[in-house]
């Protein structure tokens, strides 16, 4: 799937001989911002993991299939058959909302290395971008009515004073839950996109 969104973004910034629009700006700006991310959550959880002890990674793992993500309650696009239906505006709301969800627990993990404290700032500019977006498609009030039924409960307890062995657990969830979000958003962000050029195949 990753080489696929990569082909996609060298897809759609190259086969259109048409002048680019600002949305296509906003949206060039949107796809690198979540691939940085995308990439700086792969190497946080790649590092993470190498810290472990074998026996640790495997009991982690054991237990994270068991759980969910605290976005899988989101509704999005569950392969890339639906993802390839969806309307752009689906797909941008569907990711303005896996990103809003990161709001609370990405200060979580804001604590430590430099590289961890680039998540929030970079989340905020990211959902920035995509609702300039969404507005520019249309009217931000009719794709979220209430805003107060975007705000997700924070990962778990990941506020409160933890052992060490639950620490080590949230902390495996959150990297490895915000790994998959990120994944995701890019994913949707590269079609809706590529979708701007007429010309691009944008077949997942």
């Amino acid at each position: 799937m990753d080489r696929v969104v990569l082909m996609l973004s060298v897809v759609c910034l190259g086969v259109s001989s048409q002048p680019i629009t600002d949305s296509q700006r906003l949206f060039s700006i949107a796809v690198s911002r979540v691939q940085h991310l995308h990439l700086l959550a792969q190497r946080l959880f790649s590092e993470f993991e190498s810290s472990l002890q074998t026996e640790e990674q495997r009991q982690l793992n054991k237990i994270f299939l068991q759980d969910f993500c605290n976005s899988d309650y989101i509704i999005s696009p569950i392969d890339k058959h639906e993802t390839q239906r969806s309307s752009v505006l689906k797909l941008l709301s569907t990711s303005y909302r896996l990103v809003e969800s990161w709001e609370f627990p990405s200060r979580s993990l804001s604590a430590g290395s430099a590289p961890r404290n680039q998540i929030s700032p970079k989340l905020s500019e990211l959902k920035t971008g995509i609702l300039l977006l969404i507005r520019a498609n249309q009217d931000a009030a009719e794709v979220f009515p209430d805003s107060s039924a975007l705000q997700l409960a924070p990962y778990g307890n990941y506020y409160q004073s933890l052992g060490a062995d639950e620490s080590l657990r949230r902390t495996y969830e959150l990297l490895a839950c915000l790994k998959k979000d990120m994944h995701k958003v890019e994913t949707y962000l590269t079609v809706a996109k590529c979708r701007l050029s007429p010309e691009a195949n944008c077949t997942l």
